[in-house]
């Protein structure tokens, strides 16, 4: 009944702000992502993340007194793509921009945000270098880069779990050729070296032999850094050579078409995060009701996703109100030196940017998350009551 009424009321908001609203100019978005393709359980949470904070703005009076309106675009994953429809968004033109979630794809725009001097506030892709420079740098990011997560993965299975032989497991995108690259600095700091390094192409469907690989140099652990479809055949090989050992890895392990076709073959696996819905309340219970409320009661297909989207929409916002117009230096210039707190669903971010980072995600956000019956759950106890508050 609530979540009837929430949806009748966000969609009377905005019939009522579209019909007030009349001749003034809307604020244009561009919204890129995965929408189709192995990333897209990514893309489409990232996407309905950025809806949902846009209608809930504009049912508040959007911003400068005008409605954001989004224009999306897929990009399939592919970086050509990518480059394309991001640069038709640019000419549009559009004010700013939210999105991406592959590491290609970012790393094939980001340099032509930087050239139009077009605000990008990244959502998903992880790619370290990807906010570099930040002097006079025009992209930002709401999500884990993946030096801060490496480290994060090594300390789960090093210093909390005590193992040092251990394996990696990554695909041969740019998003696992960089995994692999700060895993390995990361477990170097530990003094470990991996046992057995193995990559495997897009759609592999038979990991057996690389499995038994890394048995056979006795890998305590696997440490993974691939998309959802390849990690099913890691989870499902390992299970049928009846090889027991624990997989740990990026946020991806949290991905709805790992946990729905690995089964019970992912239970234990264990991941990164920056949001868990278990337990959630206050503000983050109120974002996982409306966005269910929003998208027919169908679950959020990648958690971190959504909340990174939402709050990269909110951030923007934010700066584009503190700006007082939609120049687009003026909106780079308040993302740097946001006056005013934003209450987000994974944090309340308080200057989350400056001159020297562009990253408004760090080390001591995330938290581990594990999956249990089908579900990601919080590893630890005092993070669950973390997520909670």
């Amino acid at each position: 009944m609530k979540t009837t009424m929430l949806k009748r009321v966000l969609m009377l908001a905005g019939l009522l702000w579209a019909t007030l609203a009349g001749a003034v100019e809307p604020i244009r978005i561009g919204v890129p992502g995965a929408y189709t393709g192995g990333s897209s359980p990514m893309g489409l949470s990232m996407r309905n993340g950025i809806r949902l904070a846009a209608q809930e703005i504009n049912a508040r009076g959007g911003v400068l007194g005008r409605p954001l309106q989004l224009v999306e675009r897929d990009d399939g994953g592919n970086a050509l793509r990518g480059r394309r429809v991001n640069a038709e968004l640019i000419r549009q033109p559009v004010v700013a921009t939210v999105g991406l979630v592959n590491t290609a794809v970012a790393e094939a725009v980001v340099g032509l945000y930087q050239e139009a001097r077009v605000p990008l506030v990244i959502a998903v892709a992880t790619a370290a270098k990807l906010t570099q420079p930040t002097h006079d740098g025009y992209v930002f990011r709401v999500a884990l880069s993946d030096t801060v997560q490496a480290r994060l993965i090594a300390r789960e299975a090093v210093e909390r779990a005590g193992y040092r032989r251990i394996a990696i497991f990554a695909d041969t995108t740019r998003y696992g050729e960089q995994g692999v690259m700060e895993l390995t600095a990361a477990l170097a700091r530990y003094g470990v070296r991996p046992v057995a390094v193995e990559r495997f192409e897009l759609r592999e469907r038979d990991m057996e032999e690389p499995l038994r690989k890394a048995s056979r140099q006795g890998a305590q652990v696997i440490l993974t850094y691939a998309i959802g479809p390849e990690l099913v055949e890691i989870a499902n090989g390992m299970a049928r050579m009846d090889w027991q050992v624990p997989l740990i890895g990026s946020w991806t392990l949290s991905m709805s078409n790992f946990i729905d076709n690995a089964g019970p073959n992912a239970d234990g696996t264990r991941m990164v995060q920056t949001f868990i819905p278990e337990g959630a309340g206050g503000q983050r219970k109120a974002f996982i009701d409306a966005y269910l409320a929003l998208n027919h009661g169908r679950r959020i297909a990648s958690p971190p996703s959504a909340a990174q989207g939402y709050d990269a929409m909110l951030l923007l916002a934010a700066a584009i109100q503190q700006a007082g117009s939609t120049d687009r230096a003026a909106i780079r210039q308040a993302l740097e030196q946001l006056k005013r707190p934003v209450d987000g669903v994974i944090t309340r971010y308080q200057r989350p940017f400056n001159p020297s980072s562009h990253e408004a995600i760090d080390e001591t956000v995330p938290v581990i998350g594990k999956v249990s019956g089908g579900e990601v759950v919080h590893a630890y106890r005092e993070d669950r009551l973390k997520g909670m508050k």
